[in-house]
């Protein structure tokens, strides 16, 4: 089953790869990782999908609650919530396709954002099967490179990730130093 995770974390090296190595571990491929700062700069947002069976992952996010370093872990599967992907796409464009490939472009609400003699870099912003619908009506005309975000996903409505959802994450608290405090059995200063 495919999972949309999303990671509050402290904004520290190596803890990237800490978490990385816990799905590589239990033989879970991250098909997608986006990782940025959130409105507090010491706290970055890992989102990742990842495919697999629900009892493994059950065990890998309870084990990713548990790195000094991870403060929230959620599972967007259960939760109303928006995916966006964005993708940038060199695609030939020769005089007498260009008229053509603006017309694809604009059926996906996209842009170009840059135009050369012989091609155009194409802007593409929505969900995976929008990207890859976009992919497939462009690929006629010569795809020359695809770049992509990877998948960001956000909670409809008034509630956020820090406040509401991941239960079963310890009660957070903030200390005078701006670092994490965990309470309650799984007490340690992160």
């Amino acid at each position: 089953m495919r999972h949309t995770l999303s990671v509050l974390v402290e904004n520290e090296f190596g803890v990237l790869s800490r978490i990385a190595g816990l799905f590589s571990g239990r033989g879970f491929n991250i098909e997608s990782l986006c990782v940025a700062p959130t409105t507090d700069a010491t706290v970055s947002r890992i989102t990742l999908v990842t495919s697999g069976d629900d009892r493994v992952l059950e065990q890998v996010t309870k084990q990713l609650h548990k790195l000094v370093n991870v403060i929230r872990v959620s599972d967007f599967r259960e939760v109303d919530h928006v995916e966006r992907e964005l993708v940038l796409v060199k695609v030939s464009a020769e005089a007498r396709s260009r008229a053509e490939i603006l017309n694809v472009i604009d059926i996906f609400r996209g842009k170009v954002v840059d135009a050369g003699r012989q091609s155009y870099v194409v802007e593409v912003t929505g969900s995976q099967d929008k990207i890859k619908a976009a992919l497939e009506l462009l690929e006629p005309f010569g795809v020359l490179e695809i770049v992509r975000t990877g998948v960001v996903a956000v909670v409809r409505g008034e509630k956020t990730l820090a406040d509401s959802l991941g239960s079963e994450a310890p009660e957070l608290a903030a200390t005078h130093e701006g670092r994490i405090e965990r309470e309650g059995k799984d007490a340690d200063y992160v």
